[in-house]
């Protein structure tokens, strides 16, 4: 038994050989929703579990309601950081003025304050590793990594803080019940109202 040849043309996309750059991520036909660019590769992401979506909202909720007027939350939109890229961290806190029209599709890595990232089975190396190490290099000041734990898998939330000097992020704090901070604003969010959502 011999294997079919494979078509003259394929339906996935062909890297470039110096890869993919953030031009070629917002303007490829047909990509797969919350596509993202990672060194130059196209990184698709798995369908999510209830738990992602209801953690996501209760932390954009709970962040819009504590954030001060020049702040803005968002979620799920790709933050530049250079050409070969563009991720999309879960939630995102920005500088107001960068919230330029309806029609955006991706802001600035200068203008955001804050990337949180809740960790899915398919993206635990680069929500842990990859994406922290970039949005430190590129001078974001907050990191949060959420990550379901505990016997009724519950949101963790790790948060971390921009070392300038080493321009790496430093532990600083976990939260199982209770989200409360004082940086980068000060937030008070009930976690353990995921059961309610």
């Amino acid at each position: 038994m011999t294997a079919e040849p494979l078509p003259a043309t394929s339906a996935w996309p062909v890297p470039p050989p110096e890869g993919y750059t953030v031009d070629d991520l917002f303007t490829l036909p047909d990509l797969p929703p919350h596509t993202e660019l990672i060194d130059g590769s196209l990184v698709f992401v798995s369908p999510q579990r209830d738990f992602h979506s209801i953690v996501i909202d209760l932390l954009v909720s709970g962040l819009r309601r504590t954030a001060p007027p020049e702040f803005k939350i968002r979620r799920e939109m790709t933050v530049v950081i250079d050409k070969r890229n563009g991720p999309e961290p879960d939630v995102s806190v920005v500088v107001a003025k960068a919230v330029t029209s309806p029609h955006q599709t991706h802001y600035q890595v200068a203008d955001v304050l804050l990337a949180v990232e809740v960790v899915s089975p398919d993206s635990e190396s680069r929500d842990r590793d990859t994406k922290p190490h970039k949005y430190a290099s590129a001078g974001i000041q907050h990191y949060w990594r959420v990550e379901m734990g505990g016997e009724n898998d519950e949101p963790v939330v790790y948060v971390y803080e921009l070392d300038p000097l080493t321009k790496a992020y430093i532990f600083s704090s976990m939260h199982r019940t209770e989200l409360k901070l004082v940086v980068p604003f000060g937030i008070d969010i009930d976690l353990t109202e995921v059961d309610s959502l």
